[in-house]
């Protein structure tokens, strides 16, 4: 890891507070860069014009007894992952090659959105207990490491 990846995660880090998710411990924040631009930014929150928990007083899947890692359909946040892509796409920004920081190992369902938006390179904090993910960007040839300060 160089200056370059402590910079970027240090600022995933910070996009991270940024979240409307109640849920202790589930703030998550994601960039995309190429080039050592940042092209956008994502974080763990619900959809635009939707109430978010935080204003609701609750978070749902808590309310519900949903276990962290399970039944992601059943949450109103997107993940930081798909946010950044998605304002990627909204503002016609391409991705293709970058690479994006993320504060926790995406899941298998962001996985798959990095790998087809043409995402070279995943570097996460956070370990995740999700090895089907790992195995997808192993098979799909994108770089994954973990951060790690020295």
């Amino acid at each position: 890891m160089d200056k370059w990846d402590k910079r970027f995660m240090d600022m995933a880090e910070f996009v991270s507070s940024w979240t409307s998710c109640a849920r202790k411990g589930r703030a998550i924040g994601a960039i995309i860069v190429k080039d050592k631009r940042i092209l956008t930014t994502g974080y763990n929150g619900a959809p635009s014009g939707i109430t978010t928990c935080r204003e609701k007083g609750y978070c749902m899947r808590d309310k519900l007894g949903i276990a962290s890692g399970t039944r992601a359909e059943m949450c109103y946040a997107v993940h930081a992952e798909q946010n950044a892509i998605c304002q990627a796409a909204k503002l016609g920004v391409s991705v293709e090659g970058a690479t994006l920081y993320c504060t926790h190992q995406p899941c298998t369902i962001c996985t798959r959105l990095i790998i087809n938006s043409g995402i070279k390179r995943v570097v996460y904090k956070y370990p995740y207990p999700d090895e089907f993910s790992m195995q997808l960007f192993s098979e799909a040839g994108i770089t994954v490491e973990q951060f790690t300060e020295e």
